[in-house]
């Protein structure tokens, strides 16, 4: 694997640093000028990576969307079956303490409201993002089916779509809240939506 150049390792560190703080203040509560001192880069050197905030913010939603279904497809492609895979992944939702999880850091509770209205680009690379997942959900669920380990749907890319929709759901409860418990709602209904074997 080759080292990235140090351009490239420039970008990076203003994506990583600017997600960090996109993820506590929100896109538009975090100004150009903290992501450059936090990141360490001169404004110079931002506007060589990025036309505009708003390109900034597609870049990080892209590069947030890759690294979140490179995951997923990590999972997915893990030995056991397919009931398995999904479970540990709506296992992930839930950290240790909140913000370990899945809903603690994900950029689809924090940003999907707040950019729908803000840019028209920036919510595109979600919608797809979130498309994208569900599909892959979908691929499992059709995939348990045929295993057995999940029970028959006559709809898995609905039934994908709706669990989706359902965890986004919980996970902005858990964060109205401070507490798990609308995710962990969501973990036994989806159990028993799913699992065969749970009445």
């Amino acid at each position: 694997m080759t080292e990235p150049s140090k351009s490239e390792a420039t970008r990076k560190k203003i994506l990583t640093t600017g997600r960090e703080l996109v993820l506590k203040g929100g896109f538009t509560g975090v100004g150009l000028s903290q992501i450059l001192k936090e990141s360490g880069v001169p404004k110079g050197s931002f506007y060589y990576y990025f036309s505009s905030k708003e390109a900034f913010g597609c870049a990080l939603l892209e590069d947030y969307v890759a690294e979140y279904l490179e995951s997923f497809d990590a999972l997915a492609e893990t030995p056991g079956s397919a009931a398995d895979r999904l479970a540990t992944y709506w296992d992930g939702w839930l950290g240790a303490e909140a913000a370990d999880g899945i809903a603690g850091r994900c950029l689809v509770v924090k940003l999907a409201a707040e950019i729908a209205d803000l840019s028209d680009d920036m919510r595109r690379v979600l919608d797809e993002g979130v498309s994208d997942l569900v599909s892959r959900l979908a691929a499992l669920l059709t995939e348990g089916a045929d295993e057995g380990s999940l029970r028959t749907l006559p709809d898995p890319e609905g039934t994908a779509s709706g669990l989706y929709a359902q965890w986004l759901g919980a996970a902005i409860l858990s964060k109205l809240s401070q507490d798990e418990a609308p995710l962990r709602q969501a973990r036994a209904d989806t159990a028993r939506r799913l699992f065969p074997d749970i009445p």
